[in-house]
Order: C-alpha cells, then structure tokens, then sequence
C-alpha cells in the first residue's frame, strides 16, 4: 500500500551520504554471513563461502561512509558573466542553442547571471535548426540573434545553415565553443572537439570572424562583428568562444569595458552614377524594374512603389524578399518574361544574378544559353553585391556586363534616384508615362483574372492540387494579421499569386543558398518574433526538408511558439525526381517505380503521429480535399490560442 503523508526534505549531500553508508553495509555484511549448502548430514554446518571481496581498510570504510566535502566557491566574477553584459549592451533578444560542454560556462551565466531574460535561451535540438531559427527571426524582426556551437562538431553541423544565411544576406552572430590551451583542456573528447582555428570552418562565408584571447578582447570583437553584420550587406560572422576565457575568474574586473555600439550609415550610391541611371531610366520607351533583396525593411517597399509610380514602370519581384506589393498595377512578375524581352532600360535593385535576369541556359546535353534582351538594352545595378564577396563559393552566380554599376545600398539610394528621377522627366515625356501606366494596369488585371481560373483546375483531385491549398488557407487567414514564414516555391508561388502580399512581413522569402532542413526551424524563428507582435505565422512545410532536422517541432512545442505548419507532403524529393527523370528522357531511357532514391515511401511518413509524438497538436494525413477546409480551421484555432499546430496535407508534386 502507498505511503501517504508529509515527505521529508532530503536535500543531495545527505542523500549521497545514505548512499554511502548503504554501500559500506553491503560491503562489510557478507563476511557474518553464512550460506548453506548440501551436504550428506544434516548436522554437519557447510563450510563459509569465501568473499569475493577483502574487507575494507577503515580509510576506506571512512571514504565511503561519510559526506562529500565542501566545495570551495569559485572566487571572483568569471569571464561568461561580462561576456552576457556585453550581449545585454546589444539588446539581443534570444539565444538559441544545442546545449554542450565547450561553451557551458556561458550558458550557466545566462541563466543566472542573466536571470535568462534578454536574451533568453531557446533549447534546440540541432545547430543547423538553431542558426536556421536566427535567419528566421531576422527576416521577421530585423533583429540579429546569437547561436551557440559547440566546438569542431557542432559547428559543422550548422555550416550550411551559415551558408545560407550569406547567399541570404542575414546577419547572424555564431558563437563557436572551444578549447584553446592544450595545457589546461580536459583529455579525450574536449579535445576532439577543439581546434587551433576553428574559424576556418566557415571563413569562406562569414562576413568577419575573430579568436579572442582575452575578455576585452571579447568585448571589442563582439561589438565590431555584431556592427559589421548590421552594416549592408548583412552577412552572418563567427566568434571563437575560449572555454578558459568563459570559466575561470576575470583578472581584472575593474578594467573590464564594453565598448560603445554605433551603427554604419548605409553605403548610397554615387551621385553622379545615380543622376545618369535616371537619365537613362525617364528617356526609355519600355523601362523594366527587377527587385531581389531590394527591400531590407518595411521602408523599402514604399520606396519602391514610389519610384514605380514616377516611371510606371513594370516591376518584376525575384522573390527573395517581400519587395513589391502584389495588389499594385505595377506588379508585373508574371509577365517577366515578356516584358525584358521588349525592355531597352533594366534597372537591376540587389540582384543576386543578373546574368540568370537577362540570359537563359537550357538543361540539355548542348548547354545552350541565350540571350533574353535585346542587344541595345541598356542595364542598371545598384548593389552590395561587389561590397562584400569571397572568391571560394560561387553565389556571386556568372560575371554580367552593366552600363551603370552602381555599389550602393538600393534602398539606402532609392531617396536619390527618386528625386533625380522626378527631376529628370522632361514636360514632353509625362503623357506617354501616363498612358504606359493604364496599359499595365490592364494588363495587371488581365494576369489577374487567368491566374483565378488556374486555380480552379484540379480543385477536386486526390492528392490535393498546391493551389487549393493554398486557397484554402488565404480564405482563413486574410482577414488576420499573417506572415507566410516560409517560400512558396516548391508549391508554384501559389501564395505570391493568390493571396495579397501587400506588407513587408507578408512575405519572408528563400533560403538564400537553397540548403535543405532550412524551412521548418526558419518558420519556427520566424514565429518566434511573429509572436511578439502578435501576427498569424503561417508555415507550408515540404516533407524532405522536415526530416533534415525535425526535432525544431520540440523547440516549437517546448517554447509555445504559435505556428499554423502545413505539410506539403507530396511524398517524394520531387526536383530529383525530375533530375532523374530529365537525365533518362536524355538518354532515350525507360525509369521504373518512381524512380528509386528519389520518393519518401514504403513506408510513408505520418507526419501528423511525428507531430504528436513532440507534443504538438496535429491533424492528418489528409488526401481529400472536401477534409482540408475544416482541418485548417480547427488547426488555426490551437495556433491562436498560443501553440504550435501542423496539418498533414498529402499533395499533387507542385
């Protein structure tokens, strides 16, 4: 029967105590104790079975029997407590980690020192997931977040995620855990885990990267990599994190300083350059405005509409950032391809490639390429791009000719070329820009009206076509205040098409280095900093990219961060799948069953039970479409309560 009853406090020292004494009973006991064996008379005692062990010395018995000494308290401030003042001087808000040993001295300073509020911790279950969750959080709030990595190991786990936050331009300040001194390092695998220059990991796609040996050293080296990552191009950068530096006493706490934090004005396009690309710009027939990572924050996007509207000039969005409003008769996407065709000026704001905007190549055995544009079209760059590039990694994409270069942030020189576009349009030209306006605008709508009637093919089918899911969702959330917190390209832009994409935090775009295991912990960080504004994060998740890195359902689950994740579960790694297939189509070659090491079946993945088994609310799987309508709906109401829901949604390819 149960005990009932007050419980006595037992605290751990005494409770080590007892466990001594009950092993030094069990080791003196066996020697009183006789155990009988058979023998031939009953009256005849068995001899004693011998021990198995001496008895104990009375140093021994002492050892074991008694309490664990005090341990001296550690004396002075240590190294990791300044280390979070100068974080706190920087107003960041969280740091996310997989916890380990290379950078604990630290992590127990945020706790207590830092009583764990700003920043507070959030528990990861993987470094690609913890910097994937920064590169999200930024593209929501605008704000850089630390990510911890321990050592040599867990810094390579999170290399890709840090390769797509530079092909992103995201600043994100990774802290690396390691071990220094070979002297004072623990054996075994501490020093596995270290390394002379863990930096060079990621030097190749890290804006700035620093070894600080000393705690000043720190402080200077925090503050000038948070202000080089802040200073266009945003770029993520690395710190090496001395377990020595974090742990042991400050030598001289007194001379301890954070240095002063003052941001970098944003590079603005030469003047000069600026007033001939508006020259050129106000003079064209058939202007053409492409955007990538134009827009850095919500400012952008006005600015944007504002030097459209001057021109009334078309306006084609690459996607990677929520650049343009989709609702305006400007947003001409689309018709991108039409519209360079027949374009004598291109201005180019951040592209990542130009090349690829204005030429084509062909997946064939040929490798033919072409040009799109004609051959006195004349081309515009504003860009950071030649501010900030390594030779190693290729995200520079191919070399283009441009008539106007201009290195300059484009939104931080939007002011200028506004002004000197305005300044520029000659009497004569103002009626001709007018009527090239109304001739978008019916265009605009005309793209408009095909788009809904695409829509609607395939509404019924099993699997369920990517835009009725997408339909679905916008008829739910479009009187909400939403951000789509992951890209839509895997799904055909549905959402750019259908739904209306009009603020800057509607839209959050790619990866940037088009890495896989980027989508769920980006969605999750996203709806982390969502959920201090209190906006609707909305997450369609692809099945591969989920199982890179699931465990971020946990972090979701375990920090109540309110995210509406949508599977995408076409059951397959549908791109390869027609790699594959377009290498045997060229090879005049027959594929069989799928074709293998290309689909995700057999078993398939219940991505609902996944869900469940993380704790969170899930519905699914789902292959009906009359289903779909009502799961979202219960779904929506668990995420507006404050928790994470995932609907398991089985999907037509794209």
């Amino acid at each position: 029967m149960a005990r009932t009853g007050s419980r006595a406090k037992v605290n751990r020292r005494n409770f080590l105590a007892g466990v001594a004494v009950a092993g030094a009973a069990s080791a003196v006991m066996p020697q009183d104790i006789v155990q009988a064996s058979p023998s031939s008379s009953a009256d005849t005692p068995a001899p004693p079975t011998a021990l198995s062990a001496p008895r104990p010395s009375a140093i021994v018995a002492a050892a074991e029997t008694g309490s664990p000494g005090e341990l001296a308290p550690a004396e002075g401030r240590p190294g990791s407590d300044y280390m979070v003042d100068v974080i706190r001087s920087l107003n960041v808000d969280y740091v996310f980690a997989n916890p380990a040993s290379s950078f604990r001295g630290l992590h127990e300073s945020l706790l207590t020192y830092g009583g764990n509020k700003k920043p507070e911790l959030i528990e990861c279950m993987h470094e690609e997931s913890s910097i994937a969750m920064a590169h999200g959080y930024f593209k929501a709030s605008g704000k850089p977040i630390v990510v911890l990595c321990h050592g040599t190991v867990g810094l390579q786990h999170g290399c890709m995620a840090i390769y797509n936050a530079w092909c992103d331009r995201v600043p994100i300040i990774v802290l690396g855990g390691n071990s220094l001194d070979a002297t004072t390092r623990m054996a075994g695998v501490p020093t596995f885990h270290s390394a002379v220059d863990i930096g060079a990991l990621v030097r190749d796609f890290t804006k700035y990267d620093d070894n600080p040996v000393s705690l000043n050293h720190f402080g200077q080296s925090f503050v000038r990599a948070y202000k080089m990552a802040m200073t266009p191009p945003y770029e993520p950068v690395f710190l090496s994190l001395d377990s020595d530096l974090q742990e042991n006493p400050a030598r001289d706490p007194a001379g301890l300083k954070i240095p002063k934090y003052t941001a970098t004005a944003p590079p603005q396009g030469d003047a000069n350059a600026v007033r001939e690309a508006a020259k050129l710009l106000v003079t064209a027939q058939n202007p053409v405005i492409v955007v990538d990572r134009c827009a850095r924050t919500p400012a952008g996007v006005g600015l944007l509409v504002e030097l459209a509207e001057a021109l009334n000039a078309p306006v084609i969005d690459q996607h990677n950032r929520m650049n343009f409003p989709n609702t305006h008769y400007l947003s001409q996407t689309g018709q991108a391809g039409r519209l360079i065709a027949q374009s004598d000026v291109i201005l180019g704001l951040e592209l990542s490639d130009f090349w690829g905007t204005v030429n084509q190549t062909f997946d064939n055995a040929e490798g033919l390429q072409e040009t799109r544009i004609k051959a006195a079209t004349k081309l515009i760059s504003i860009s950071t791009l030649d501010l900030s590039m390594k030779s190693n990694y290729q995200d520079q994409q191919r070399y283009q000719a441009i008539d106007v270069s201009i290195a300059g942030d484009a939104e931080a020189t939007l002011p200028a070329l506004i002004e000197a576009v305005k300044s520029a349009i000659p009497g004569e030209r103002r009626d001709a820009i007018a009527q090239r306006g109304e001739a978008l605008k019916k265009a605009h709508a005309d793209a408009r009206e095909r788009t809904l009637v695409n829509a609607t093919y395939a509404w019924d089918a099993s699997p369920i076509s990517t835009a009725r899911l997408s339909a679905e969702l916008w008829s739910l959330i479009k009187g909400e205040d939403w951000s789509l917190v992951s890209t839509d390209r895997n799904i055909s832009n549905w959402p750019n098409r259908l739904w209306a994409m009009e603020k800057y935090h509607h839209f959050l775009g790619a990866s940037g280095g088009y890495g896989i295991g980027y989508g769920a912990p980006a969605a999750v960080g996203a709806a982390l900093a969502n959920k201090a504004e209190g906006r609707l994060s909305i997450n369609i998740q692809c099945d591969g990219d989920l199982m890179y890195a699931p465990g971020v359902l946990w972090t979701a689950v375990h920090h109540k961060i309110p995210l509406l994740s949508v599977m995408h579960n076409n059951r397959a790694y549908h791109q390869e799948v027609m790699h594959v297939q377009r290498m045997a189509n060229r090879r005049d070659r027959v594929l069989n069953d799928g074709p293998i090491g290309t689909l995700i079946g057999h078993p398939f993945i219940d991505y609902a039970k996944l869900a469940q088994s993380m704790g969170m609310y899930s519905i699914g799987p789902i292959g009906d479409p009359k289903e779909l309508a009502s799961a979202l709906k219960r779904a929506l109401q668990v995420v507006k309560s404050g928790e994470p829901a995932l609907v398991d949604v089985v999907t037509q390819p794209r």
